[in-house]
């Protein structure tokens, strides 16, 4: 199998057929032996019924139905999990994107790379609600992870099969897709592609949806840069409020003793204590995180690296 698209799916019913046909007409001149797995995500609107027609008229087109919804993140990475193909195209249910692209996302990854995202360049999105806190979840993501990219939330991506496969997902964490891939090591593009504004059917997108990017990117900073070493943020952080504490106390130790000032109601001594506690009680969660970063790699056999490839 050369080509797997994987399209995540909720409520989408009046697309799906659209869809499909989308698809048999953009890779019908490649001569691609290709499968599409279309991920139920909990749909209601009999989605996950026309799903099963669809495999039974072609079997190309396989369907993966969750019990009930999940959300994309988990149902991108139920999608990975069962593509076959040498490469993988992620791709939303909703037809605003293109299938016609997917040729040319593949020849840019062809050119040495393992993940190419889609930028819709002309986003056929409202401004105010989609397109303008998209904009500024895209320049924040972009300044934190240093992977700078003009549209993250794109879903129409094309993989090296093992860049795809070693995805960890969780939680809404689809929206950093590229971020993780570099973490591995793997070279990341993006290329322009078109977007159409929706014909069928009702967005699933809200603004609300942008308020979580910020935690979200907090959890992929810290797994990116200190999972397997959280003695270096609380330590570094514990040592600075221990020591700004320290400065602050034997200051008013000083004051008290030379000067005979009274400082039992300063709140600058409050501040000293606290930042004394704080700083001793950072270090310590630094050990602890130490401890149980090690339990949970050693407990696995999992490895803090990624292997390209062995020669010899």
């Amino acid at each position: 199998m050369y080509l797997s698209l994987v399209v995540p799916i909720y409520n989408e019913v009046e697309n799906l057929r659209p869809l499909r046909d989308r698809i048999r007409d953009a890779l019908a001149s490649t001569g691609w032996e290709y499968e599409v797995v279309l991920v139920d995500d909990g749909s209601s609107d009999g989605s996950a019924e026309l799903l099963a027609e669809l495999h039974a008229e072609d079997a190309r087109f396989k369907a993966v139905r969750f019990r009930r919804n999940f959300g994309q993140t988990a149902a991108l990475a139920a999608g990975f999990a069962q593509a076959t193909g040498e490469v993988i195209v992620s791709l939303d249910g909703d037809s605003q994107n293109d299938p016609m692209d997917i040729p040319t996302l593949i020849a840019k990854l062809n050119e040495g790379y393992d993940l190419v995202n889609g930028w819709r360049a002309n986003r056929q999105d409202p401004f105010w609600n989609r397109r303008l806190p998209s904009q500024l979840a895209n320049a924040m993501i972009s300044w934190a992870t240093g992977v700078k990219l003009h549209d993250y939330g794109c879903t129409l991506k094309a993989f090296r099969q093992d860049a795809a496969k070693n995805l960890k997902l969780y939680g809404e964490m689809h929206r950093f897709i590229p971020a993780l891939v570099s973490d591995q090591g793997g070279k990341v593009t993006e290329l322009a592609v078109a977007h159409h504004a929706r014909q069928r059917g009702n967005s699933k997108y809200g603004l609300a949806r942008t308020l979580w990017v910020v935690l979200d990117l907090l959890t992929v900073k810290f797994l990116s840069s200190y999972a397997t070493r959280p003695s270096h943020l609380f330590g570094f952080l514990g040592l600075i409020a221990t020591l700004l504490g320290g400065v602050i106390l034997t200051g008013l130790g000083l004051e008290k003793l030379i000067l005979h000032h009274s400082i039992g109601n300063r709140p600058l001594l409050l501040l000293g204590i606290l930042l004394m506690v704080i700083g001793v009680q950072s270090v310590f969660m630094g050990l602890i995180g130490e401890l149980l970063a090690r339990t949970y790699h050693e407990s696995q056999e999992k490895p803090i690296y990624v292997i390209k490839d062995i020669l010899g």
